[in-house]
């Protein structure tokens, strides 16, 4: 049986440091300087929970985005504001998946603000073959404790990382994009789209990250 993981939820904002300041006022979430994204001109701020995170992304060179499928769909979201972009799965068997949807595994690295490299395979970050609700894939190639989620943060609330992603979207496609894996992403009615990510909390409802 195939196994994916949530790895970590993209929002799309138009700008990082007021989209930070707007989630750490809005939900007591902490994010932490990410780094830039050469090939598609874009930068992150990581939300770090542990062993997934949430990421906010931002065009930062207009120029370079616009050549390529990650940053054209970014430049068109945020032109209507910030908004959930994707969800993004772990994936330990990811030449696999790529051969099952048809997609190609490309390496991808940026270097954090202390000078660390990291770096992964992806599959669907960059391509017109994936619906933009639909999950991309990643598989690491850093330690352990190099992943973005492990990053050393102190949120103003408690949460234990990703419990669920609410998607819109047909239930059969995305049936057909997982296989035979079970991801807890509930699908509901609208248009095609992300809508919200709900984080775990230690006896208590879910922090529901809109």
């Amino acid at each position: 049986m195939t196994t994916y993981r949530f790895d970590h939820a993209v929002s799309a904002v138009r700008d990082l440091d007021v989209a930070a300041a707007r989630w750490e006022d809005r939900y007591g979430l902490v994010s932490v300087a990410g780094g830039r994204h050469g090939r598609w001109g874009t930068a992150n701020r990581i939300v770090p929970l542990g062993q997934d995170y949430l990421e906010l992304l931002a065009v930062v060179e207009p120029a370079v985005a616009a050549g390529s499928v990650l940053g054209r769909r970014l430049l068109d979201l945020t032109a209507h504001g910030d908004r959930w972009f994707s969800v993004c799965l772990a994936d330990d068997d990811i030449d696999a998946t790529a051969a099952r949807l048809g997609l190609t595994v490309e390496p991808g690295s940026r270097t954090t603000p202390e000078g660390v490299g990291l770096r992964w395979r992806g599959a669907g970050i960059d391509a017109e073959e994936r619906e933009l609700w639909l999950p991309f894939f990643i598989a690491w190639d850093v330690p352990a404790e190099l992943h973005p989620g492990r990053t050393v943060v102190t949120h103003h609330v408690q949460v234990e990382g990703i419990a669920e992603a609410e998607i819109s979207g047909d239930a059969t496609r995305l049936r057909e994009w997982l296989g035979d894996a079970d991801v807890p992403l509930r699908v509901t009615a609208g248009s095609n789209g992300v809508r919200s990510v709900s984080l775990r909390r230690p006896g208590g409802p879910p922090l529901v990250v809109r």
